[in-house]
C-alpha cells in the first residue's frame, strides 16, 4: 500500500467515525421519539417461557394445571408462562450500484445505512439481537446476530464501510442464504430498490418463517425526469450508457406507467406474500414513514 492510498484510507476510516458518532447521537433522540413502548408491542419474541407455579385461583385457565405438583401439595397448583421478549433482528441491505444513485442530498444506500443504524440502536433498548447479511448480485459479507452496544457498533461500522464487490443486485440469493443461516424465528429487514431479478418464491417461504418487513427505497428522479427531452441513462449495475428520447407526450407517459406498474407489481407481490411495506423517498425525513408503520402495525 502506497503512502497516498493509505492516507485515503484513514480519512476514510475517520469520517466513517463521525459518522457513526453523529448518527448515534441523532438515533438517541429518535429512537425514543420513534419507538417509546411500541418496538416492544409491535414485534412479538420467540414464544413462551416458564415462570412459576403457584395455588390455583377461581378463574385460571384448568388447562394449566400442574398435576405433579398437584398430588404432591394435595391442592391444585397452576403454571404461569411469560412471553419471551428476546428478539433476532437481521437486516437484508442492497449495496448494489444502483444504491449510489441521488439526487438529493443522499444517495438509496446512504439512506438504507442511516436505517439500519437507527433501526439496530432501538435493539439495545430492548436487549435483542441484531445482525446483517449484506449482498449485492451476491452474498458479501453475514454479520451473525448479537446482544450489547459494541455489537452494534460494529455492524453500523460495517454497514456505512462496506466496499460493494459486486454492481448487481439478486434478492433471491439473499433470501436464500438468509433462510440457510437462520433457523428460529426473526424480524428480517430487507432494504433495496428492488430492482432485481424474479424473487418471489423464496420471499414466500422467507415470509412464512420470519417476521418480514420490506423497506423499498426510491428518489423522486426515478419517477420524474422533469423538462428534459433527451435523456442520457447510466444503467449502474450494468456499467452502460443509454440516450433516450422522451420529449413527446406519449414518450413520458409510456416511462411513468412503467415505473408505476412496475411499483404496482411489486406491492402486490408485497401483499401476496405477507410482507409488510414502507416506502422511502431519498428527500424526504425518513423517521415519518418508519413512525407511521409502527404506529398502524401497533394498532393492527
Amino acid at each position: 500500500m502506497n503512502q497516498a492510498t493509505e492516507f485515503t484510507d484513514v480519512r476514510d476510516i475517520v469520517e466513517i467515525l463521525r459518522k457513526i458518532r453523529r448518527i448515534e447521537i441523532f438515533t438517541k433522540r429518535k429512537v425514543n421519539d420513534l419507538f417509546s413502548g411500541e418496538y416492544h408491542s409491535v414485534f412479538k419474541g420467540q414464544g413462551m417461557e416458564f415462570d412459576e407455579v403457584r395455588e390455583y385461583q377461581p378463574g385460571d385457565d384448568v388447562r394449566t394445571i400442574d398435576w405433579n405438583v398437584t398430588a404432591r401439595m394435595g391442592a391444585p397448583y397452576i403454571k404461569r408462562f411469560t412471553e419471551e421478549r428476546e428478539l433476532v433482528v437481521l437486516f437484508l441491505l442492497d449495496v448494489s450500484a444502483s444504491g449510489k444513485f441521488g439526487t438529493q442530498l443522499k444517495t438509496k444506500i446512504d439512506i438504507a445505512a442511516e436505517i439500519c443504524a437507527l433501526l439496530a440502536f432501538s435493539t439495545i433498548q430492548n436487549n435483542d439481537k441484531v445482525g446483517a447479511i449484506v449482498f449485492s448480485d451476491h452474498v458479501e459479507e453475514y454479520i451473525p446476530p448479537e446482544k450489547g452496544r459494541s455489537h452494534v457498533l460494529h455492524v453500523i461500522r460495517k454497514v456505512l464501510s462496506h466496499r460493494p464487490r459486486g454492481r448487481g443486485t439478486n434478492i433471491a440469493s439473499a433470501l436464500e442464504f438468509l433462510l440457510k443461516v437462520t433457523k428460529r424465528r426473526a424480524i428480517v429487514f430487507v432494504l433495496s430498490d428492488f430492482i432485481s431479478p424474479e424473487f418471489d418464491r423464496p420471499l414466500a417461504m422467507a415470509s412464512r418463517r420470519f417476521d418480514l418487513v420490506a423497506i423499498h427505497i426510491r428518489d423522486p428522479r426515478e419517477m420524474d425526469i422533469g423538462i428534459a427531452t433527451m435523456v442520457r441513462l447510466w444503467d449502474q449495475e450494468r456499467g452502460t450508457e443509454r440516450l433516450i428520447d422522451l420529449g413527446g407526450r406519449d414518450a413520458r407517459d409510456r416511462f411513468k406507467n412503467y415505473i408505476h406498474a412496475r411499483d404496482d407489481r411489486l406491492q402486490e407481490l408485497f401483499r401476496r406474500s405477507g410482507v409488510d411495506a414502507i416506502d422511502i423517498d431519498t428527500e424526504q425525513d425518513y423517521t415519518k414513514p418508519l413512525s407511521l408503520f409502527f404506529r398502524a402495525r401497533k394498532r393492527r
